[in-house]
C-alpha cells in the first residue's frame, strides 16, 4: 500500500468515528500547550477567546505557552474575567534569551508569580538553532536578535550552576519541567540532575520532533518518571503535520499510555485553533485502537496531574 492510499484509508477510519465519542472525552480536558496570543509570533486566538473555546468544548484547564514571555502573571485578572467559565488556566516560562535565559531571579520570579510549568530553551536552545541553520526540523518563522545559542551543559558535560539553581527553585515549587528543544542526550543529564535536586514532575515535548530521540530514549525517560507530551498539530490535519498518522500510535506506546499526554500545540494562523486540534487526536487515537479510557488517560488524567488537578 502507497504511503497516499495509506493516508486515504486513515483518514476514512477516522471520520467513522462518531462526534458523540469525542464530545465526551472532551469533557475535562486538559491540554498543557497552547499558542495562543498576543506574541510576536502571529495567532489566530488569543488567550482569552483560548478558554472561551475550551469551556464550550467541556475542557478542564489550559496552560498557555509563549517562547518569548510568561502569561503566569497575567492569570489572576485572566482568572477575575473569564473564572466563571469553569476553565483552570496556567501559565508558564520557556527560558528563550527574550525571557532572560538561564537566569535563577527570573525563575524565582515567575514561580512566585504562579507559573506552573518552566521549559528549557525553545527556539534559542543550541539544538534547535543548529536544525534551523541546517534547514531541518524546529525552523523558526520569527527573526529577533540573533540569540545567543542556550545549552544546559558545560565543555564537560556537567550541568551548569545556574541551570542547578533553577533546578532547586522548580523542586521548591513543584513545578513542572519541560525539556524544551534540547538535543535528547542534554535532556539525559538534565532530568538526572533534576532528579537529584528533588525535582518530581518532569516533561518532555514532541520528542521525535528534532529532539534527536530514538524509541529506547522514550521508554527509558518514561521509564525514569517523565510524561512524555506528544503534539496533535504533528500527526493531524494541519500545516505542521510532519509525521504519518499512524505513527502517533507507535510514539504513544513507546511510552505507554500511562507515561504519555497529547497537547494541542496549536493557536498558531492557517491551523486548527487547540480545541480543534485536541478532537481530531481524539480521533485519530481512536482510530488507532486506544481505548476510551485509554484516551481519557493521554487527554484529562496524564496532564491533569501534572499541574495538580483532582482526577476523579
Amino acid at each position: 500500500m502507497s504511503a497516499e492510499q495509506n493516508r486515504a484509508k486513515m483518514r476514512s477510519m477516522i471520520a467513522e468515528i462518531d462526534d458523540v465519542v469525542v464530545d465526551r472525552l472532551m469533557q475535562g480536558a486538559v491540554d498543557l500547550h497552547v499558542h495562543s496570543g498576543p506574541s510576536i509570533m502571529p495567532r489566530q486566538i488569543d488567550h482569552a477567546q483560548a478558554v472561551e473555546q475550551a469551556a464550550a468544548a467541556g475542557m478542564r484547564a489550559v496552560l498557555f505557552k509563549d517562547h518569548h514571555y510568561s502569561v503566569a502573571p497575567f492569570i489572576p485578572m485572566m482568572e477575575r474575567m473569564l473564572g466563571d467559565t469553569g476553565v483552570s488556566m496556567f501559565g508558564g516560562l520557556v527560558l528563550n534569551n527574550s525571557s532572560g535565559g538561564f537566569n535563577p531571579s527570573v525563575v524565582d520570579s515567575q514561580l512566585k508569580h504562579g507559573a506552573k510549568l518552566i521549559w528549557m530553551p525553545t527556539a534559542h536552545s543550541a539544538n534547535h538553532i543548529r536544525s534551523s541553520a541546517r534547514k531541518s526540523r524546529l525552523a523558526s518563522n520569527v527573526q529577533l536578535r540573533p540569540p545567543l545559542a542556550l545549552t544546559v551543559v558545560d565543555e564537560r558535560g556537567g550541568i551548569i550552576d545556574p541551570v542547578k539553581e533553577i533546578l532547586d527553585s522548580i523542586a521548591e515549587a513543584d513545578a513542572i519541567l519541560s525539556s524544551g528543544h534540547l538535543h535528547v542526550w542534554e535532556i539525559w543529564k538534565l532530568f538526572e540532575e533534576a532528579k537529584a535536586r528533588g525535582v518530581r514532575k518532569l516533561l518532555i515535548n514532541h520528542p521525535m520532533y528534532g529532539l534527536h530521540f530514538t524509541y529506547d530514549d522514550i521508554r527509558e525517560l518514561a521509564e525514569f518518571g517523565a510524561v512524555v507530551e506528544q503534539s496533535a498539530c504533528l500527526y493531524i490535519d494541519s500545516r505542521f503535520n510532519v509525521f504519518e498518522p499512524e505513527l502517533l500510535g507507535e510514539h504513544i506506546r513507546a511510552a505507554g499510555v500511562e507515561h504519555s499526554s497529547i497537547g494541542s500545540d496549536l493557536g498558531q494562523i492557517d491551523n486548527p485553533t487547540p480545541v480543534e486540534g485536541l478532537r481530531q487526536a481524539i480521533k485519530l487515537c481512536l482510530a488507532l485502537d486506544f481505548t476510551e479510557d485509554e484516551v481519557s488517560s493521554l487527554v484529562r488524567d496524564n496532564p491533569a496531574r501534572l499541574v495538580g488537578i483532582p482526577v476523579d
